[in-house]
């Protein structure tokens, strides 16, 4: 699906820059390219296709069903919406912009954005491939979880509460009980007039955030082009209890998809990395990583933002511990 991208920046690269591909810079440059060009295409299309459903569709009907009786499934449909669906972290942000908008509530909006990086259909074919079905069932439970029980955690603490004004603004907006006055706008505007409001909506929420795409992927190539071969596995090896949140830690300023990240899982765990340390490691590379946070920044205030990463490192923390504790039964 995003073979385009990959193949755009292997032309500027290798053939119009010169750069290597075995070298350093050349990865880097390769990596911030690609990244870009499928952020840009999947914020443009992504929020022109949500706009367009929220000026054709009755979204109160679907919000009312998750915000209300069902509020617990909808944490877990959201959840299981972000597992099907092949976003990288920054690029789930268009989506959570739309969820907002539609005023569907923060926490089940949160279980879909931390849910989405963290598992996708090509990343269990090769899990499935390189680890086996016992660790691919268990990491997919637990991203799931962690997209759940955080989205819970999040309504709870009424989150909300600590979106950027624009966001907040679009999430009151949207969870008005002005149900059939909706209905009956949405079902006159002409497919013309839903093209407008999708064009409008797709430059609007694209202007405020294009700009961190380029500094957040910028600074993740930086460090994903120029972490030294074995370091990781030289200090992190021996198992330590301190190893898995010092792995956590350490995956923070790094950015990868969960596609990509496998890999470098099974080369870790080749190299001797034990499997709770690696997994920490790379779900934190995934789902915690300073280009995420640089764009939800443009949409959480910093209260929002520092808990929503707490969460993340703390839950990353415990999986890591878990999977090493039974490493022996995988």
């Amino acid at each position: 699906m995003f073979a385009i991208f990959t193949q755009f920046a292997d032309w500027l690269t290798y053939s119009i820059f010169g750069l290597s591909p075995d070298s350093k810079l050349g990865d880097a440059v390769h990596f911030f390219i690609e990244d870009v060009s499928k952020i840009y295409a999947l914020l443009i299309v992504m929020i022109y296709v949500v706009a367009l459903l929220r000026a054709s569709l009755n979204v109160e009907r679907v919000r009312d069903y998750l915000s209300g009786k069902n509020r617990g499934i909808g944490y877990l449909l959201g959840s299981g919406f972000g597992a099907i669906t092949p976003f990288c972290s920054c690029s789930s942000i268009p989506v959570f912009l739309g969820f907002t908008s539609a005023g569907i509530p923060v926490g089940i909006t949160m279980s879909f954005l931390l849910t989405s990086p963290l598992i996708n259909e090509v990343a269990i074919l090769l899990l499935m491939s390189l680890l086996g079905w016992k660790f691919t069932l268990l990491y997919v439970v637990i991203g799931i979880s962690v997209g759940t029980l955080g989205g819970f955690f999040l309504d709870s603490i009424k989150a909300e509460r600590w979106l950027q004004s624009f966001a907040a603004k679009a999430l009151a907006q949207g969870q008005q009980n002005d149900q059939t006055n909706h209905s009956q706008t949405a079902t006159a505007m002409s497919l013309a007039q839903r093209h407008e409001f999708a064009k409008d909506e797709t430059l609007e929420i694209f202007s405020r955030v294009w700009k961190w795409v380029i500094i957040g992927v910028g600074l993740g190539a930086a460090l994903h082009g120029f972490v030294p071969d074995g370091w990781i596995e030289q200090y992190l090896g021996d198992g330590q209890w301190w190893s898995v949140p010092a792995a956590v830690l350490l995956g923070i300023p790094l950015y990868s998809n969960a596609t990509g990240v496998i890999p470098v899982m099974e080369s870790l765990i080749i190299n001797g990395l034990p499997i709770g340390t690696t997994l920490a490691f790379c779900m934190s590379t995934v789902a915690a990583s300073f280009p995420e946070f640089i764009l939800l920044k443009q949409v959480m205030q910093w209260r929002l933002l520092a808990t929503v990463f707490l969460l993340l490192l703390v839950s990353f923390t415990v999986v890591g511990w878990i999977f090493n504790a039974f490493s022996s039964f995988l």
